[in-house]
């Protein structure tokens, strides 16, 4: 397995993150239609789980851009 396809598969596992999390904050808005009882335990949680989201998206992308520039520079060195 190459790096690229292991980021893009941190990526999708990033995607899945981040449509669970948002699944669960629509949630818990659709729970509580006053929006007076919102579980703030719930919504604390479900942020935790879109910045790590985030955070692996931005580390898969990284991963991606950094297996380009060196493949690049294998071309440039044999060219």
């Amino acid at each position: 397995m190459d790096v690229s396809s292991i980021a893009l598969q941190g990526l999708a596992q990033a995607d899945a993150q981040l449509e669970t999390a948002a699944a669960r904050i629509a949630a818990v808005g659709a729970n509580s239609p006053d929006g007076a009882t919102l579980d703030v335990v719930n919504l604390g949680a479900e942020m935790v789980g879109l910045m790590s989201a985030r955070t692996l998206f931005s580390a898969n992308l990284a991963t991606l851009k950094t297996a380009d520039q060196v493949q690049k520079s294998l071309v440039d060195l044999t060219a």
